[in-house]
């Protein structure tokens, strides 16, 4: 028998389809237009960057930026094993048998509406990639590789903010159920800290993501191709952002009626 959550969550998909369909004629129209008025901008923007050599610039007497940018790397890292280990903290905290069986029905839908999203975000992306090719190949002039590389790096950046939101509802999952279980023994200690421990596992995770991929791009990237990654992973993590924003609301929305 279907529970009150699952009829919702089955409202707002049907909800979301019906706006996507309304949406995607006004918005290729008003991407369309926004190319033709920036069409004369030819051979400016991050797309036609090119980066430097990195070890021009000296810090801290004779450290090179190309050096600097690896312990950056370090830092990347580093932050995702913190946020990977709050994780595994969450998900070892006691919990009641209840409690647990709820979060885990609500992870359950929410992993409904991600593969939804995810379905939208292909979609959306067919129609921004049509656009890409547009507005870069024919407006711009731009070499068939470089646009191919833009393409990419736009599916990277998706992926990368797909990645993040699963990770967070993961996380907000774990501290709900903890967080109801802590709250029976009256210390208002662990109400607080467990979900800012979820809210600062999931911003690190967040940010070392996109300091690991725009850094593997000034490190590893050959410099003329640098621009084309930038601007490419700025549209799909942008894209992917934006929409995966409507899965937190949805998240937040079962959350109070599983509450």
């Amino acid at each position: 028998m279907p529970t009150r959550s699952s009829i919702e969550a089955g409202d707002l998909a049907r909800r979301l389809l019906v706006f996507a369909r309304r949406a995607f004629p006004l918005l290729i129209c008003c991407l369309l237009a926004s190319t033709f008025a920036f069409a004369q901008q030819h051979g400016g923007g991050e797309a036609n960057l090119v980066l430097p050599d990195l070890d021009q610039a000296k810090f801290l007497g004779d450290v090179g930026g190309r050096a600097l940018l690896m312990i950056g790397l370090l830092v990347g890292v580093l932050g995702l094993i913190f946020g990977l280990v709050i994780y595994k903290h969450l998900q070892n905290l006691p919990v009641h048998s209840s409690m647990l069986e709820i979060s885990e029905l609500i992870y359950e839908t929410c992993k409904t509406y991600l593969f939804t999203q995810g379905k939208f975000l292909m979609i959306l992306e067919i129609f921004i990639g049509l656009v890409i090719i547009f507005y870069f190949g024919f407006l711009q002039h731009m070499e068939l590789y470089k646009v191919a590389i833009i393409l990419f790096f736009s599916l990277v950046g998706i992926g990368g903010s797909y990645m993040v939101a699963w990770f967070g509802i993961r996380v907000n999952t774990f501290a709900n159920s903890r967080t109801a279980f802590a709250s029976l023994r009256g210390k208002p200690f662990p109400c607080y800290a467990i979900p800012l421990q979820a809210g600062m596992s999931i911003g690190m995770l967040l940010i070392s993501v996109e300091l690991l991929i725009m850094l593997c791009i000034l490190l590893f990237i050959p410099g003329e191709y640098a621009g084309p990654c930038f601007i490419g992973f700025a549209i799909g993590e942008s894209l992917g952002a934006a929409a995966l924003r409507v899965a937190g609301g949805i998240f937040t929305k079962i959350a109070d009626i599983g509450s």
